[in-house]
């Protein structure tokens, strides 16, 4: 089994900046990749972000130039820096694990970008 946790999202004004992190735990082996995903309310969940176990990055056109994905292997956690915020990145963010044997996800964090 494997365990995702998020954390790092709350409010925000418009032009901040977030980091969340998930951190991964339980029988870990021959990740794949792992990546962000957000749910905007009304809306279908959407991807944002991944990172390959070699270390390369992608990001939706969405995003590109705000968000940086990166990780660290030795505490099992991915990060979602998140700057010049705006209103349109309101969504609960999930994480997700794709590794040998399945795919995994986190239960999600809120970030909410109001003035």
């Amino acid at each position: 089994q494997v365990q995702l946790v998020e954390s790092g999202g709350g409010l925000v004004q418009p032009g901040g900046s977030l980091r969340l992190s998930c951190a991964a735990s339980g029988t870990i082996f021959s990740i794949n990749s792992r990546g962000w995903y957000r749910q905007a309310p009304g809306k279908q969940r959407e991807w944002v972000a991944t990172v390959t176990n070699i270390g390369f990055t992608n990001l939706a056109d969405s995003v590109k130039g705000r968000f940086t994905i990166s990780r660290d292997n030795a505490k099992n956690t991915v990060y979602l820096q998140m700057n010049n915020l705006t209103p349109e990145d309101t969504a609960v963010y999930y994480c997700n694990m794709v590794q040998e044997g399945g795919t995994y996800w986190g239960k999600g964090t809120l970030v909410t970008v109001s003035s």
